[in-house]
């Protein structure tokens, strides 16, 4: 990991500080300066300026709404997702602006594929763990993940495939293309490299969904959670 990336860590984490986790189009930029694929993006704190970065994105769009105060987004109604038009982006982001702590919106592309999570908590004993999972309800309903001790080696990463329940999910599931497999194993080791690299100053990481398909794995949502 580039002594460079340990700066960003450290900016990104000071900034972050006050609040006690890191917004998300902060996280993106590290993600994006660590080398993961995340999907283009642009924080808007004007209309204006969300209408301009929704025509250069390309419609449709995802809305979510940054502010200190919202860790979970979804839950407060703030995420509008395939967005087709300027009408549907200003409706949206007339109503991010009246919630708390409004300090703009995030303008996303669109993003699909097999859903993923990929997270980390840091355990006493055995520092920062790595959690792989099939995303969407599967991690809620079937407990369908693997664990193992960061950092991880391409190896750790086949064998928490090979653990999951709903890995057919990602063997191309009744005609759709596998996953692209090299894309999800490099996902998991950067991610595990990040880690390291952040010490003692996190206290979880959820990428949730990772969006994978025959040619990346995009990382669509994240949060950080200080310690």
């Amino acid at each position: 990991m580039p002594a460079m990336l340990k700066e960003t860590i450290a900016e990104v984490f000071d900034r972050s500080q006050k609040a006690g986790w890191v917004l998300e189009p902060d996280a993106k930029e590290l993600f994006r300066s660590a080398g993961l694929s995340v999907p283009a993006f642009s924080l808007a704190e004007t209309v204006e300026s969300a209408v301009a970065a929704a025509l250069k994105i390309g419609y449709p769009v995802v809305a979510k709404v940054v502010s200190p105060e919202i860790v979970h987004k979804s839950d407060v109604g703030g995420v509008a997702v395939g967005l087709e038009d300027e009408a549907a982006l200003r409706d949206a982001f007339g109503r991010f602006a009246a919630m708390n702590g409004f300090c703009g919106v995030l303008v996303e592309q669109m993003v699909s594929g097999v859903e993923l999570i990929i997270g980390a908590k840091k355990d006493d004993q055995f520092g920062p763990v790595v959690l792989l999972g099939i995303g969407g309800t599967g991690v809620e309903i079937y407990q369908d993940v693997a664990i193992r001790m960061a950092p991880l080696s391409p190896r750790d990463v086949s064998s928490m495939l090979q653990e999951l329940t709903g890995r057919k999910m990602l063997e191309g599931f009744r005609g759709a293309p596998p996953v692209n497999v090299t894309a999800l194993t490099e996902t998991l080791v950067v991610f595990s490299e990040l880690l390291m690299a952040a010490g003692d100053r996190f206290e979880s990481i959820d990428l949730n969904p990772v969006m994978c398909t025959a040619d990346a794995c995009v990382v669509a949502d994240a949060r950080i959670m200080l310690a």
